[in-house]
């Protein structure tokens, strides 16, 4: 799908492997590598990222900081901190939501015209798949409408065939 001369995809696969300019890290507080998407990432992109993470030191959830890809392909890690889901916690939507709205603020600020996300919050911070896509999906693609821009890829690397299903029905409220 094409919005405002920006691609918009979904692929199944490895986000540390996208030949992309940047790729989101789903991360925690305290910038601290974990499990899933950003263990994966510390992991492939080797101690540089980690170390600028310590240097930075913490982000707050629905914020975003931003860090070189140490032996990545993309150039860049956009560190991005979803919520931790709770059930009828209030805000959680708009945590979410910024989130990502701040990851591509940063992408514009640096220049950066290809991207890559995983589904934040999706994983060990259990945001149910269906209401997190949406948010994601709905999110982006305001982005790219109403916002000045450079993006030409906005690209949701989905690490299952699950998440991608649900991703794919999801963008087909946007066709």
């Amino acid at each position: 799908m094409i919005i405002n001369n920006c691609k918009l995809e979904l692929v199944q696969g490895d986000i540390t492997t996208q030949k992309v300019d940047a790729i989101v890290n789903a991360a925690n507080k305290a910038l601290a590598g974990g499990a899933g998407v950003d263990g994966a990432i510390q992991h492939a992109g080797g101690p540089t990222i980690l170390e600028e993470c310590n240097k930075i030191g913490r982000c707050a959830e629905g914020h975003a900081v931003i860090t070189k890809g140490g032996k990545l392909t993309a150039e860049w890690v956009i560190h991005s901190v979803g919520p931790i889901y709770s059930e009828g916690a209030f805000g959680q939507s708009q945590v979410l939501s910024s989130a990502y709205r701040n990851s591509l603020k940063l992408a514009v600020e640096y220049s950066i015209a290809t991207i890559a996300f995983p589904s934040i919050s999706t994983g060990a911070f259990r945001y149910p798949l269906h209401d997190a896509a949406k948010i994601a999906l709905q999110t982006v693609v305001t982005f790219l409408i109403t916002e000045t821009h450079e993006l030409k890829l906005v690209r949701f690397v989905l690490f299952d065939e699950k998440t991608f299903h649900i991703y794919s029905e999801e963008l087909q409220h946007f066709a």
